[in-house]
């Protein structure tokens, strides 16, 4: 007997998809609030208006996948977007989740008791190797969390570093390639500044320590 006919309110879930860039995260999200439609699902999809780097009405891989999708600039615009919508939509996708400020662990949650599926997508740490935003929270709330992995641009190794190439110690900067590469533990070097791969591998990569 499920759940819903006990009596007691149908509970949700709440996947993350992380990892750092060029790892499919916005790929594996589209796959996922596809197969959604396709078990006819109702889907609703977000992101943050910061990040217009490929649609400004959809979220997009870089190999050019898109979903469409709402632009909201903050959390709170988020939830008034929702709100008309939480009848009726079952699934519900957020992109480039780091983004967006610490009130979306509470709503995530919200979400999820309101029976919700929510899957979130972002990235987990920064070029400095830090925690990003609200994703490592959501992590460890989360049912399921799926780490992807890139490609190193320097040795072709996995890659679970994203590099920034340039002098900018912004948090935010938002780009792909040419500002940003994939490197694994050993070619990840947060210190280098200007650096890209093709000069990365004149320098001297020490194991020691």
């Amino acid at each position: 007997m499920s759940a819903q006919q006990q009596g007691r309110p149908e509970v949700g879930r709440l996947e993350v998809i992380t990892g750092p860039m060029f790892s499919g995260k916005s790929e594996e999200l589209i796959r996922r609030l596809k197969r959604a439609r396709i078990a006819r699902q109702r889907v609703a999809c977000f992101k943050p208006d910061i990040d217009l780097r490929y649609h400004r009405s959809a979220i997009a891989s870089h190999s050019s996948q898109t979903h469409e999708a709402e632009t909201v600039a903050s959390v709170e615009r988020l939830r008034e977007a929702l709100a008309p919508q939480l009848g009726e939509v079952e699934v519900i996708g957020i992109d480039e989740a780091q983004f967006l400020d610490e009130a979306i662990i509470p709503l995530a949650v919200e979400l999820v008791h309101l029976g919700k599926r929510l899957l979130v997508a972002g990235l987990d740490t920064t070029f400095a190797a830090e925690p990003f935003g609200p994703i490592p929270a959501l992590m460890a709330l989360s049912d399921e969390v799926t780490k992807l992995s890139a490609v190193c641009m320097v040795c072709g190794a996995p890659a679970i570093h994203t590099q920034r190439l340039g002098q900018s110690q912004e948090l935010v900067v938002v780009g792909a390639a040419g500002l940003y590469e994939a490197r694994c533990r050993r070619c990840f070097h947060p210190w280098v500044d200007g650096f890209g791969s093709e000069q990365l591998e004149l320098l001297p990569v020490t194991t020691e320590g």
